[in-house]
């Protein structure tokens, strides 16, 4: 413990001050112990809280390894939210799958970029969110929706936004532990070898190219798997299933054109191809998410139907196969 410091954080008027009461019979590390007391609260956020000197330990600030003993008080201190001036709600339409007051579960359009970034600042999920659920809680310290997993700007589907840190937490753990799974629809060039397989590749930025992913051989990537099953051959195409061990940025693109069989649409890792149909992103579609519910703990499925234009073009393709 550090001396009796005066802390920012301890002020009145100003985010919530948690008073918790040590009561175990054995002494264990203070970051330890508010990480099982405050389970809506990260790792990661709770450490945040120690080094800003917002955890006080019988009204000492403490630090991360503050042995904690039956009777010490331990006050939290937790800020309010850090408002992003850039972001603003902004009215559209969302599909909505499912919601209540701790998850949304949005069927993603095509070209809906799903949070604010430098240079994209508006337009996003996030800002449709905001104006679907004007009274959002600070999540992760900042005034913004939870987004628990991303979806790229072209891929559709099932996407599910925590509606609060608690949930946030929870689910964010379910993706990680793959309790949560996922299965994604995708509509490829060529005919993969076989009825099922599994792709590994470390992803990693494009040596050449900084704006993409690439399956790199130099340590400098991640370890990504993805899974795939055929669901149907369609002439020069083929329609595959996928779930993923990993979620990389890009994995399922950057996979299917390692092996040679790209994504169809996909502008950045599929050359110019001659399509039956015009498409308005890849054909790639998150048609399935299932998880726990994070306070009920009810199994939830969800389902998203294919857009228009994917279902037309394995229209048109099943015509072409069929009348050879």
């Amino acid at each position: 413990m550090t001396s009796e410091a005066s802390s920012p954080g301890f002020r009145e008027g100003a985010g919530e001050l948690v008073i918790l009461l040590y009561q175990k019979p054995l002494p264990m590390r203070l970051d330890r112990w508010l990480v099982e007391q405050r389970p809506e609260q990260s790792r990661a956020r709770i450490q945040k809280f120690i080094d800003q000197g917002l955890v006080r330990v019988n009204g000492i600030i403490g630090r991360a390894k503050t042995p904690l003993r039956p009777g010490f008080e331990v006050q939290l201190w937790i800020p309010p939210p850090e408002p992003l001036p850039y972001l603003k709600a902004q009215a559209m339409d969302l599909d909505v799958l499912f919601e209540d007051d701790h998850l949304i579960v949005i069927n993603k359009s095509a070209g809906l970029t799903v949070h604010p970034a430098p240079g994209n600042r508006d337009g996003t999920l996030v800002n449709g969110l905001l104006h679907h659920c004007p009274d959002l809680p600070g999540i992760s310290g900042k005034l913004r929706p939870g987004i628990v997993h991303r979806l790229d700007k072209d891929t559709t589907g099932c996407i599910v936004i925590a509606k609060s840190q608690e949930a946030l937490v929870k689910l964010q753990t379910q993706i990680q532990e793959r309790v949560a799974s996922r299965k994604y629809l995708g509509l490829v060039h060529g005919l993969p070898q076989g009825d099922k397989g599994m792709i590994i590749g470390d992803i990693g930025r494009h040596p050449v190219d900084r704006k993409k992913y690439a399956v790199v051989q130099d340590q400098s990537g991640r370890h990504a798997c993805t899974h795939w099953t055929l669901c149907e051959r369609l002439g020069d195409y083929s329609l595959l299933q996928f779930t993923l061990d990993t979620g990389r940025t890009h994995q399922i693109r950057v996979h299917c054109a390692h092996i040679g069989n790209p994504i169809v649409g996909d502008a950045v890792y599929s050359r110019c191809r001659k399509l039956p149909i015009r498409l308005t992103g890849q054909a790639l579609h998150a048609v399935e998410l299932g998880l726990n519910h994070p306070i009920s703990k009810e199994r939830l499925v969800f389902k998203a139907p294919l857009p228009e234009v994917f279902q037309r073009m394995l229209n048109v393709l099943r015509s072409r196969h069929s009348s050879v």
